[in-house]
């Protein structure tokens, strides 16, 4: 299948009211409306395929972004490919469940989410702790060091009631990730996220959201989660 032939079907798959719910998240046009799990017949025609992958990021139509993401081949990706990908990741549902989920699967994933955690810029910040989500989520606890998620965590400690506010979604994630899905730091996890206590965000709209990874952590270790690592990043 061709850039045109996707972006057709793409088209027809397309929603008003997913659409508008896209739009209320930060998204603009051009975008079609294409709910996620709709896009799979198009992924079981195409599989990976990063020339095509490449011509539909280039778009800027999300949907054709989003599906970039499915059909990329991530180990065929330079770190130079992720800097241009995260420049075009214009609100965070591209840049955490796009870029991020696709860099997860590469072997450059930490040295470059170290680099965009330390960039001082909203997205690429949010995107770097949420690949370390996506990692620990994934990967055996043996390919991370303890002292350096440990370093993190006091960082996020640290930083997070005033990071930008995507950024403070993804540093509570990330707490809330290595209590749950790092066994070594566990109870380091409880304390840290203890200490932070109730993160605030401001979502744009009049009421803001309070995060808090202490709660959350506690309700997977409830519900026998501790440990949990999925199969796949990308589903």
């Amino acid at each position: 299948m061709d850039l045109e032939t996707v972006m057709q079907e793409l088209e027809a798959l397309g929603k008003e009211r997913t659409k508008k719910i896209y739009l209320s998240n930060g998204a603009h046009e051009p975008l079609f409306g294409v709910a996620t799990g709709q896009m799979k017949p198009i992924f079981r025609k195409i599989k990976h395929n990063q020339p095509l992958a490449e011509q539909l990021y280039a778009t800027g139509n999300y949907d054709a972004m989003y599906f970039a993401g499915v059909i990329a081949e991530p180990k065929a990706m330079t770190e130079s490919d992720f800097e241009r990908w995260i420049a075009g990741a214009y609100f965070y549902m591209l840049s955490d469940f796009v870029v991020a989920v696709t860099l997860a699967e590469t072997d450059i994933a930490q040295e470059v989410s170290d680099k965009w955690i330390a960039s001082e810029i909203e997205l690429k910040m949010s995107a770097g702790w949420n690949c370390y989500c996506w990692l620990l989520g994934n990967r055996p606890d043996s390919e991370f060091s303890a002292e350096k998620l440990a370093a993190m965590l006091e960082l996020a400690k640290n930083k997070i009631h005033d990071a930008p506010e995507r950024t403070k979604y993804a540093m509570n994630n990330f707490i809330y990730t290595v209590g749950v899905s790092y066994l070594p730091l566990h109870d380091k996890a409880v304390e840290i996220a203890k200490e932070v206590g109730p993160v605030e965000v401001h979502t744009g709209r009049a009421k803001s959201k309070i995060l808090n990874a202490s709660i959350n952590i506690q309700k997977a270790v409830d519900k026998s989660q501790l440990g949990f690592k999925r199969k796949h990043v990308r589903c």
